[in-house]
């Protein structure tokens, strides 16, 4: 299946049934009143977070989504029908904009939310609703109110707890086939990766994290070069960055502390708050770096590049050092989300012992 992460809709709730004008007519009732009842209302337009789709093609190709009209008043106190209502089904993620104007109107964060994106209108009311003391035969009536119109943007943003960032053939795709279920294609060819694939890393019982991997960066990604910078939008989510590095490129002339240099560039141009996430350093394919000289191409690997942060020296193939980086992540996400729970600081000062 295509991943379509963009998408553009049209969507219409149904508008209310118009009120009817209508009298009893029965024998021997010659002033039988009014019994003309109320239209109904539109249909409303639904959205649901389905934990089952992971693209947005579905909206790509069937832009226009109209939900039924409310049925008209009718004689005989009889109400119309309500219209019926429309459900679309989305991704978790997905962030549903203001075609025109860009401002952001719903989220779909939690799997089985649903949000109404468009109201029906209410429908009319019939002369029933008219009759008084003072009026007795009336012959007003109201039209339906129209429903809600809107042209929609949406976007989705994939929910993963970590990304993997780094350039093509890094190893991205081992790495998150090596601690998760997820099952990307491998080739020793650069951008094999040519969409997020998404992985749950099982740390114990009821012990798990997301990671998603992303396609290869190149400099120049923020402006457009390469496949990166059209998934980038899906790191923006995450709470921790795993900047992958090929310690044995294929090309030995290949500097990689540039390249790893030209990828936080590339972030800080796209995003400022994705560029302030935290990021490891986590260094790829030590396997094919003789044992006797690892440790010194990692310190200069470090010192070059000047890096402050947690550094992890890994085997993606072999798996080597991959059970300790997910336990470091896992206990980093765990400290994350205390700190978001922990209540924020009251100074005493300003405590009414009264209340």
């Amino acid at each position: 299946m295509k991943f379509v992460d963009e998408a553009f809709i049209d969507i219409s709730a149904g508008d209310g049934g118009a009120g009817c004008v209508s009298f009893r007519h029965e024998k021997y009732k010659e002033f039988g009143g009014p019994n003309g009842g109320d239209g109904g209302r539109g249909g409303h337009v639904f959205a649901v977070a389905d934990p089952n789709l992971n693209t947005l093609v579905d909206y790509r190709f069937s832009r226009r989504h109209d939900a039924k009209r409310g049925e008209h008043g009718m004689g005989s106190d009889m109400f119309g029908a309500a219209g019926a209502d429309i459900t679309l089904k989305m991704p978790v993620g997905t962030i549903i904009s203001d075609a025109e104007t860009g401002e952001v109107l719903y989220e779909l964060l939690k799997p089985g939310e649903v949000i109404t994106i468009a109201k029906g209108g209410d429908g009319g009311f019939g002369n029933l609703r008219f009759k008084s003391a003072i009026n007795r035969a009336p012959r007003q009536k109201t039209p339906g109110w129209p429903g809600d119109k809107k042209n929609l943007k949406l976007e989705l943003k994939v929910l993963a707890d970590v990304g993997l960032l780094g350039m093509p053939n890094a190893g991205k795709s081992t790495l998150i086939t090596a601690i998760s279920n997820a099952r990307p294609r491998i080739a020793d060819y650069p951008f094999t990766t040519l969409h997020p694939n998404l992985g749950v890393v099982r740390v114990g019982p009821e012990q798990s994290f997301v990671v998603a991997d992303l396609p290869g960066l190149i400099e120049g990604a923020s402006e457009g070069a390469g496949l990166g910078h059209l998934f980038l939008r899906h790191l923006q989510r995450t709470r921790l960055l795993l900047h992958v590095i090929d310690l044995a490129p294929f090309d030995e002339g290949v500097d990689t502390v540039a390249q790893a240099k030209a990828i936080v560039n590339e972030l800080k141009k796209y995003d400022a708050a994705l560029y302030a996430k935290p990021r490891w350093l986590v260094l790829n394919k030590l396997d094919m770096v003789p044992s006797d000289s690892r440790a010194a191409l990692v310190k200069d690997f470090v010192k070059r590049l000047k890096f402050k942060g947690p550094v992890f020296e890994i085997s993606a193939l072999t798996r080597e050092g991959c059970e300790s980086l997910i336990r470091a992540v896992y206990a980093h996400l765990q400290a994350l989300q205390l700190q978001a729970q922990e209540p924020e600081h009251i100074d005493p000062r300003f405590v009414n012992l009264d209340d």
